[in-house]
């Protein structure tokens, strides 16, 4: 998932990514997608601790036999 940032250059709302320990900053044009970029993040926090949950139900299970 990308990072949000302001730019230092242009104060722009940015995504930043990393390449062979460069940032690079890319920058948000509209409000909605900044929206959607944070719900999609917490969507994905949710499912991700949803499968760590079931991962280890799953360990659990299999150790019991």
């Amino acid at each position: 998932m990308s990072e949000i940032a302001k730019c230092p250059t242009c104060g722009s709302t940015s995504r930043i990514k990393t390449t062979h320990g460069e940032i690079h900053y890319q920058a948000v044009q509209d409000d909605d997608a900044l929206k959607k970029i944070g719900q999609m993040k917490k969507a994905l926090e949710k499912y991700k601790s949803r499968i760590e949950e079931l991962e280890a139900e799953v360990a659990t299970l299999k150790s019991e036999h």
